[in-house]
């Protein structure tokens, strides 16, 4: 969490001496001392919150002896060059941390005029959005009415460091440097076409029996990790040159909605195509059994060492919850 570093030295101990803090027993202790407590109990050492804070290590044994005297009771035991948090200072590190998070957002909305606290904005494929995010959006909404989500929409990886842009939702391996990356949820494709479709070719009795009806190629380039109608049919022992034609499409939701619209047989991402499936739009043809997970997944990525804002948190929150239940499907 960035704050305003003092030259490293042992100044800070006379702004809050150990007698302020006691006689200051009514009411809060100084807000300096509880940062200094905050780093010490969340790096588990003093050295180390002497470095984050850019102060001396005596500095820090100064405040957190205020802190101590303040509260009346010993925080810490040393044993040695060891410290041992009591279970008393563990207990409220993340109500600490949730105030310093917050005094931050207040900080940042004092010094940039804007409500900047009051949105989240999301970066993901057209994709993802269309056809996964937005129409889940209400769900965000009606569970947090006084915040808003601004949507984003980029086939590439935003970069943090030149857009205002607080999360992006990316499909690919998982390997984003300098990024902290969760996992969403995993993908498979499968064979999806209309009920029309089925009803006109059906039965598919057989993976081979696919070839009567028209094949949907999804060609996008940007990725190499979903398998091709040819892949697929290889790995059931068909070769045909009919696996080959068919229109291609370089975004995977047109592949889905040229599939609903009865124009053939897509070989389609599961994620993007969900809705569709529990609504009826789209079928198996094949039975679920011939569904293939991907090397690839979602994920929630946010840069490193960045303090996150309450939308931000909310919406992480949100998502997480709406893909776990998403990922059950699978």
């Amino acid at each position: 969490m960035p704050i305003t570093k003092p030259p490293k030295s042992d100044a800070i101990q006379s702004s809050v001496p150990a007698k302020a803090a006691i006689a200051n027993a009514a009411g809060l202790p100084p807000l300096l001392s509880l940062r200094v407590l905050e780093a010490s109990i969340r790096l588990k050492s003093f050295s180390k919150a002497a470095l984050e804070l850019d102060v001396t290590p005596s500095a820090v044994t100064q405040h957190i002896r205020a802190i101590e005297a303040w509260a009346g009771r010993p925080l810490f035991r040393r044993t040695g060059r060891a410290v041992i948090i009591s279970d008393l200072a563990q207990s409220v590190l993340p109500r600490l941390h949730e105030a310093f998070e917050l005094l931050n957002e207040a900080s940042q909305t004092l010094k940039s005029g804007s409500q900047r606290n009051s949105f989240v904005w999301v970066s993901a494929s057209p994709s993802f959005v269309s056809k996964w995010l937005l129409p889940r959006l209400d769900s965000f909404r009606e569970a947090n009415p006084d915040l808003e989500v601004w949507v984003a929409t980029s086939w590439d990886l935003v970069d943090f460091n030149k857009s205002e842009v607080d999360l992006a939702i990316r499909y690919g391996p998982g390997e984003y440097e300098g990024l902290v990356v969760e996992k969403l949820m995993d993908e498979v494709v499968l064979p999806l076409c209309s009920p029309a479709v089925m009803d006109q070719f059906g039965p598919f009795s057989l993976p081979q029996d696919l070839l009567k009806a028209r094949l949907l190629h999804d060609s996008d380039t940007r990725r190499d990790s979903s398998p091709t109608w040819p892949m697929w049919f290889l790995a059931r022992g068909v070769k045909d040159p009919a696996i080959h034609k068919g229109p291609r499409y370089n975004q995977a939701g047109l592949l889905v909605d040229e599939a609903v619209a009865g124009k053939g047989i897509a070989l389609a991402r599961y994620t993007l195509a969900e809705a569709d499936i529990k609504a009826g739009r789209l079928v198996a043809p094949v039975g679920r059994m011939q569904q293939h997970h991907t090397t690839y997944a979602h994920w929630l990525v946010w840069p490193k060492g960045r303090s996150l804002s309450y939308p931000s948190r909310r919406f992480i929150e949100w998502i997480k919850s709406e893909t776990s239940r998403s990922a059950g499907d699978v």
